[in-house]
């Protein structure tokens, strides 16, 4: 291991040379004109899988490829972990906010500044550069490994299921490994065992056939966009609770060992707002900022739209009104069941002067890994090897709905190893990723592998 660790150390440069490589194509998912800069740069992340010593393949789907990476087979059964990742990023608007190019990677001091650099290209490939040390000092590896990145996360890995689905043999594996979340601090590495589930809905409340002139019909008729702010504004109460009927019926309470790790955190509430910036935080009375965005269900609204919305006035009374919203469930909770209660809610909310209609409805269940398991251990005392720090358990406030898949299709859980601080400015202006974070990451990998084998 002295001379997979040495290695790494030695080739730094050359990693983040190559790591900028990758961060200059715009992969944006979102965005039907970069098809081709999304293929491309998963022909250099396959063929860069290869120049490492990795068999690798472009696999189609109907969407964006899949790159497929492994080990060279070895003869017998050994154990085999999966690493997943996403080589697609946000899109990088609004582009005034940023202080550089986002796909031309800026350095200053031990910050790496570009889209995707923490969300999620830098972090699955410091797993690529520990295999590689692995094979470029013929050290033998003692398990089989196959990589599975993707260009869709960021639009809801539509295809990435089916294609676990048909691949569900040769993907067969005794866990999943994710780097795609955080660590609280620096020098506080973290195992996430917890992400928030999401249901995602459209709301619409249509009045009149059409825009109506607000001097000659205001008055007369239902305002769509009032009506909705209104219906919105029941939605949750003076406490910062939702108000839809049994929404918390399922929501489990914190142990007394999470607990105890959350008073581990960094940090404090006056911290916390400064580093929002807003003039003072709000959220579900009774608990933490921590809890409420890691351990406690939310409803948000996401945007609002309705009426005139170029420069000066119109003076109308729109005909329609919309509100895009996601609520975020914790463990215990189904999305079946909170998406039932929720529009039978807003039926009940709904005055009789609009019609509704609600579309886009799609959720995906909350993540949990028993953080004292076999595999957990395993996973923690290699953080502690490659930051020389005690890691800590937390829950996360997002959501990666493919573990679940994971889960479902291969049967295994997925360890949530993440290498991005809390500032790293994932789906916002100047995205960036820690440098001495990106080595840890690499280190943690190259020491996880045989502590995994330990427990299989």
């Amino acid at each position: 291991m002295h001379a997979v660790l040495h290695y790494l150390k030695a080739n730094q440069p050359r990693f983040i040379r190559e790591l900028c490589e990758l961060l200059r194509f715009p992969s944006i998912s979102a965005q039907p004109q970069y098809k081709r800069d999304l293929r491309a740069c998963a022909v250099w992340l396959t063929q860069h899988c290869r120049q490492i010593g990795l068999k690798a393949e472009l696999c189609p789907t109907p969407g964006h490829p899949v790159v497929l990476a492994r080990t060279p087979r070895r003869a017998g059964r050994r154990p085999h972990f999966l690493v997943y990742g996403h080589y697609d990023v946000q899109p990088p608007e609004p582009f005034e906010l940023w202080e550089s190019p986002p796909f031309e990677p800026t350095i200053r001091g031990r910050t790496l500044i570009a889209r995707g650099s923490a969300d999620n290209k830098g972090q699955h490939f410091a797993h690529l550069k520990a295999v590689e040390a692995y094979f470029k000092t013929g050290t033998a590896l003692p398990c089989d490994l196959t990589f599975v990145l993707e260009g869709e996360e960021e639009v809801g890995s539509r295809n990435l299921p089916p294609f676990l689905r048909a691949r569900r043999r040769e993907l067969r594996c005794d866990a999943v490994v994710v780097s795609d979340t955080g660590m609280p601090a620096k020098n506080l590495p973290a195992l996430t065992y917890a992400l928030r589930g999401i249901v995602a809905l459209e709301l619409t409340l249509r009045g009149p056939a059409r825009d109506l002139h607000s001097g000659l019909f205001g008055g007369s008729v239902e305002n769509p966009a009032m009506a909705l702010c209104q219906l919105l504004a029941k939605l949750r109460d003076a406490r910062g609770r939702v108000t839809v009927p049994g929404f918390y019926d399922d929501v489990e309470p914190l142990t007394a060992l999470e607990r105890k790790q959350f008073k581990r955190l960094p940090g404090t509430e006056e911290s916390y707002r400064r580093f929002l910036g807003v003039p003072e935080l709000f959220g579900e009375a009774g608990f933490s900022s921590h809890e409420r965005t890691t351990a406690r269900p939310t409803f948000e609204i996401n945007g609002l739209t309705s009426g005139y919305q170029g420069e000066g006035g119109k003076t109308i009374v729109p005909a329609w009104a919309r509100a895009k919203i996601t609520l975020r469930l914790v463990p215990g909770q189904r999305p079946g069941k909170i998406i039932k209660a929720t529009v039978a809610w807003l039926k009940q909310l709904c005055p009789p002067t609009v019609r509704m209609e609600i579309g886009d409805c799609h959720g995906s269940m909350p993540y949990l890994v028993e953080p004292t398991g076999a595999h957990a251990r395993a996973a923690l005392r290699a953080l502690q090897a490659a930051f020389h720090r005690e890691p800590v358990l937390l829950r996360e406030g997002g959501s990666i709905p493919i573990v679940n898949d994971f889960k479902k299709t291969l049967g295994v859980d997925t360890l949530l190893l993440g290498l991005a601080l809390p500032d790293a400015n994932a789906h916002s202006p100047n995205e960036k990723f820690d440098l001495d974070c990106f080595a840890a990451g690499q280190r943690m990998s190259a020491l996880l592998w045989p502590e995994l084998v330990k427990t299989a």
